[in-house]
This record gives structure tokens, sequence and C-alpha cells, in this order.
């Protein structure tokens, strides 16, 4: 049975830690905007964590080999269980402790890559994630695997307020379509808090609850149970998927989101299915080169502090990251003196979403609204941007910049050419 591991501040550290907790004691409103010492940034922005959901691409596109709905339900609980170990694990697969505070992304910041056909059949599955929005922040993304027509697109926007720890809320939502199928899942994620703040001893759990729901009608309610509730057990859930009441659920599943849980029909008693997180293998993203990202590419934008956190250096860290958010800060006040607004690549901001409307009817305390507003993927700036980026693999960039001017109008040609901390 597998137990977070707390993670102790080093000796060195311990003053700048207690004077950072004094802050966020009494900081009044998202901690996002506070500033943490260097020993605790992660070499991994935000922007990153869509490429959790699809760590896994067979669980990923496994609800489409199902003619069943009611069995992509459960299939679609599946996956989705598999994708959080990782995302909240407090060290990588080799034992090696994570940084506590990931980078906040840069508005414009983007992530792209993908998971190639592993050889039995999967296909290939495409990422690309945006920082749509920096006060407050949040990240959009698209995940889509076209061979078996599976898409899924959301918004997360995380905010953390102090309260006796740090708890963090992922407002947003996520939507998971299976065109073949014609069925659609909304998908919402539970609240984080931090244990052990006050000591040092960090340690991530889930609590509260979260949602799926399909457009076939089934609903799948979640629960998440911390560290020392009843079993005193950590990592600790209880779903039941539905139809038409909570109280007659067709299946219920239990046990460690992090290690192991057992799946029941209700219907017959019988246990179904036992799945084992902890024994999955995550497939790596492949992302390009760095030479051949955009500066706006979040590991090419970056590179400068992620090599100095992996290094240790403290004043490195500092420097370089203080000149990408002053860049940053300059370009917001030339925007506003100008009147006018940061132009997203690959998402455009909508008024409502009809479907997630629909899906949500009925699902007691759920707020779609992330706060930042609802983002919907733009297939066609996509296609235009990666035109543009095989063109310019060909021509060379000086032939390119002539030609992309050109080739597409001001709008995607200025959003191409944009260089760092756009």
């Amino acid at each position: 049975m597998e137990k977070c591991k707390e993670e102790k501040i080093a000796p060195q550290h311990k003053s700048a830690w207690f004077g950072f907790i004094k802050s966020v004691a009494t900081f009044k409103g998202d901690l996002s905007s506070l500033t943490a010492p260097p020993f605790l940034l992660s070499p991994q922005s935000i922007v990153e964590f869509p490429t959790y959901w699809a760590e896994h691409p067979s669980l990923f596109i496994a609800p489409t080999h199902s003619g069943s709905p009611e069995e992509r339900a459960l299939l679609v609980l599946k996956w989705f269980i598999s994708t959080l170990k990782w995302q909240h694990s407090t060290r990588d697969e080799n034992g090696k402790k994570k940084g506590m505070k990931p980078l906040n992304p840069f508005l414009g910041e983007c992530f792209m890559g993908s998971w190639e056909d592993d050889g039995e059949g999967t296909g290939r599955t495409e990422l690309v994630a945006e920082q749509v929005s920096h006060h407050p922040p949040a990240t959009a993304y698209n995940i889509w695997n076209e061979k078996h027509g599976v898409q899924l697109q959301g918004t997360i926007a995380p905010q953390s307020y102090f309260s006796s720890t740090v708890h963090i809320e992922r407002h947003g939502y996520s939507l998971l379509t299976f065109s073949q199928q014609n069925e659609t899942h909304l998908i919402t994620m539970p609240p984080i808090h931090l244990t052990g703040l006050m000591s040092g001893s960090l340690s991530p759990e889930l609590s509260g609850t979260s949602y799926i729901r399909s457009s076939s009608g089934f609903t799948t309610r979640i629960s998440y149970s911390s560290k020392g509730w009843i079993s005193g057990t950590p990592n600790t859930f209880s779903a039941i998927i539905y139809k038409k009441s909570e109280n007659t659920p067709i299946f219920k599943a239990e046990g460690q989101w992090s290690d192991k849980f057992n799946v029941k029909d209700m219907r017959s008693g019988e246990n179904i299915l036992q799945f084992d997180a902890s024994s999955l293998k995550r497939k790596s993203i492949k992302v390009k080169p760095l030479e051949q990202q955009k500066e706006f590419e979040s590991r090419r934008a970056w590179r400068h502090v992620t090599q100095a956190i992996n290094e240790s250096d403290i004043f490195k860290i500092g420097k370089k990251k203080g000149k990408i958010e002053n860049e940053q800060r300059e370009m917001r006040k030339k925007e506003k003196v100008e009147g006018r607004e940061w132009e997203r690549r690959f998402f455009v901001k909508r008024g409502r979403d009809e479907v997630a409307e629909r899906l949500a009817n009925g699902l007691e305390g759920l707020k779609l609204d992330s706060g930042a507003g609802m983002w919907k993927w733009d297939i066609d700036r996509y296609r235009a941007m990666d035109v543009g980026f095989k063109e310019r693999m060909r021509l060379g960039d000086s032939k390119m910049d002539a030609a992309v001017n050109g080739m597409r109008g001001p709008l995607v040609a200025a959003r191409w050419n944009s260089e760092v901390m756009v």
C-alpha cells in the first residue's frame, strides 16, 4: 500500500521557508501571485500539466472500443483515476523529489507535443495547451486522437488560499468527446490541500467531490477522503456510477487513486475489475528540440530558469525568472496604453458553453465558469500555425518571414512572428 512521502525542508532553507509561510498566512487573495523562494520551484510550468491527461494513451482511447454507454462510463472513470497519481505525486518515477511550486505561466505561453503510436494501434495523440489568462491564471488545452475520434478540451484555473493550510480549488471543466459514438463527458476536478505546511513536511491530498457526466445519461460522483479519516489510509476515494438516481448505483469503485481500487457491479454484487495505478508505466510526451521551438513555447521560454533550478543556483533562478516576469509586465503596460488586448493563439473566448451547461444541469454546487471565461479550441488557427512552422523549416527563417506575412493575413502573421514573452 502506497503512502504519501513527506518532503522536508533542507536546514539551510528553513529561515526562508518560515518567512514564506508567514507571508502565506497573512496574505489576502490568490496565493499564486506570491513570489515563492527559489528553492521551492519546480522546473515545470503549470501549462504542461494537461500532459497528465494522456500519459496512458491506451486508457485514453479505451472507451471507443466499447459499444455500451454504460461500459464507456466505467472506462472513462478508470482512465480518469489513472491520471491522478502522477499529477499529485511529490516524487517522480525514479524517486527524485519534485519541486513544490511549479512555474507560473506567462500570458500566451504554449506547450505542444504528442504521444506516438505504441505499436498496438493506439494511433497518435496530440496536445496543445495555452495560458489564456494571467489574472486570474487559466490554462486552456486540447488533446485529440484522430484515429479513434477522441478529443479532450477544457480550461483549468487553479485558485489557492490559506485557511490553516494551503487549499487549491481547480475551477473550470473538461469535455471528453468520442465522435464515433456521438458522446460527450463533462469532467470536473477535486480540490487539493497541503498538509504538514508548518513543519515543512508537505503532503498533497485530494478532498471533496468531482463529477463525470455523459451525454448518454450516466453520472459518476467521486468522493475523496483525506488521510486520517476513518481508516487512516491516504489517497482514498469512493465513486458511484448511476443513471437515474444515486440511490440505485450501477457500479461502485473504492480504493486508493494512487494505488489499487476495485469496482463492483451493484446489481450482481460481483467484483468485476481490480485496477492498480501504481503498476502503470507512463508514456513520455514527444516535443520538438528546444532549437526548433518558438520562444513562446514553454520549455524554450523557461530554459535558463529550468537550468538554474536543476543546478540549484538560487541567484541565477531569481535573475532569469525576474527577467521574464519584468518583460511580461512591460508588455501588459504597452497593451494598456495602446488600448488592445493580447490575441490568443489557439483558443477563442466564448460567452457560454451549451453542451457543458446541459451536462452540468442538476449537479450540486458545480460552477462551470473558471473565473477567466470559457475558451474553445480553434482548429483553423492551429492548422495555420502548423503550416507556417513546416514552411519555416523548409524555407529557412529569412524567406519564411516574408512568406508568412503574405500568405495568411496580418492577424495570423503577427501571432506567428511574435517572439519572447508573448
